[in-house]
């Protein structure tokens, strides 16, 4: 069932990130989300904190943030909470999409009726996701407003995928990609984009049409790049893989925020259904080549670098980031974008200089704990 669309208050952003929980033995991922859980209940930990589809993962989540700061604030007293309970079970916590060398065969699904649902319908699928992703939530003043800004900001999912990439190595390989992670997500059949309507009217019947073939239940049953999420009031952006550190984390969600602002205000363009002819291709170079991608402007046709055409929109909305206070967090991400400079880079220079993935892995743990 569709719900209604709730009142929140406009750009605000909660922050969601999946984090890795590794053996400090040989730092593959563990299955102790249940009792990380039961300690931070023990350690009267306020956060929130769920499992997650296998028990070798959680998702932590922010409030609702006005702004950067709000969002760098609580994504560190998270960590800081994360971090004694894990002390007390000697199991480490780190970010990055994809584990190095885990084996999906491996992984066991959580408890829970919904995990079990999807056991049963997706097979080894399930298993497969252990993957780990952020997600951003924008609040909006209304349900047509919400559908506008999704689609606007589908033009830049290839700017926030390749800014977070983190996910070159797969089961002890590098795949060539610097973000291996969405291609488990692309394998589930109602992943991609949202469906192009501009009315919440128009999508109320769309969500209709699919809810009486038995497909879908909920908004939870799809796994678009974004969706809007109604008993929130929000959209949530869901490209970007877990940053290696909370700051980069923020970084995002302060820049998405930003995007959010410059497209409400300044509408620069009117979405169309054109925008995704070339949404595949530019998702595709994101991944794979990260910001030594090409990029393909949807409205001219013409071809940029990805780290290139990052630099000079964020230098195009920051007076956009300054209204929020975050244009020296988005300024950071722009120095990045020129270098050529992601996680997905950083684990690969950490990995020529020590073959060993374990000990990458424990380098993850550190540079999260910021130690």
């Amino acid at each position: 069932m569709l719900e209604p669309f709730a009142a929140s208050r406009c750009l605000t952003l909660g922050v969601e990130l999946e984090l890795q929980l590794v053996s400090t033995y040989d730092y593959d991922l563990v299955p102790v989300a249940h009792d990380l859980l039961r300690v931070l209940d023990q350690q009267g930990f306020k956060g929130d904190v769920k499992l997650e589809i296998t028990d070798s993962m959680i998702e932590v989540a922010t409030g609702i943030c006005k702004d950067y700061a709000e969002a760098a604030e609580q994504l560190a007293a998270l960590r800081e909470g994360l971090l004694r309970a894990a002390r007390r079970l000697d199991i480490g916590i780190c970010g990055g999409g994809v584990h190095p060398f885990q084996h999906w065969s491996e992984r066991r699904i959580s408890e829970g009726p919904r995990y079990k649902q999807l056991n049963d319908l997706y097979g080894y699928l399930a298993k497969q996701f252990t993957v780990f992703g952020q997600h951003v939530h924008i609040g909006c003043p209304g349900p047509d407003e919400a559908l506008l800004l999704l689609h606007g900001l589908s033009r830049y999912i290839p700017h926030l995928i390749a800014l977070s990439a983190s996910s070159p190595y797969v089961q002890g390989a590098d795949t060539g990609f610097d973000s291996a992670r969405l291609n488990s997500i692309f394998a589930f059949p109602l992943a991609g984009r949202a469906p192009f309507t501009l009315t919440w009217a128009e999508f109320q019947d769309y969500f209709a049409k699919m809810a009486r073939t038995g497909v879908v239940n909920s908004m939870k049953d799809f796994y678009w790049d974004i969706r809007p999420k109604p008993e929130f009031g929000t959209i949530e952006v869901r490209v970007m893989d877990t940053p290696l550190t909370v700051t980069r984390a923020a970084q995002l969600a302060a820049l998405i925020q930003t995007l959010a602002r410059w497209l409400m205000i300044e509408k620069p363009f009117r979405p169309a259904e054109d925008d995704y002819l070339v949404y595949t291709f530019n998702r595709f170079q994101a991944c794979r080549f990260g910001l030594d991608g090409v990029w393909v402007d949807p409205a001219s046709g013409e071809q940029l670098s990805l780290g290139d055409e990052v630099a000079r929109l964020i230098t195009r909305i920051g007076h956009h980031a300054v209204e929020l206070g975050s244009d020296a967090a988005i300024a950071e991400l722009a120095a990045n974008a020129r270098a050529r400079r992601n996680d997905a880079r950083w684990l690969r220079e950490h990995h020529a200089n020590d073959p060993l993935l374990a000990e990458l892995v424990r380098q993850q743990c550190l540079v999260w704990a910021d130690a």
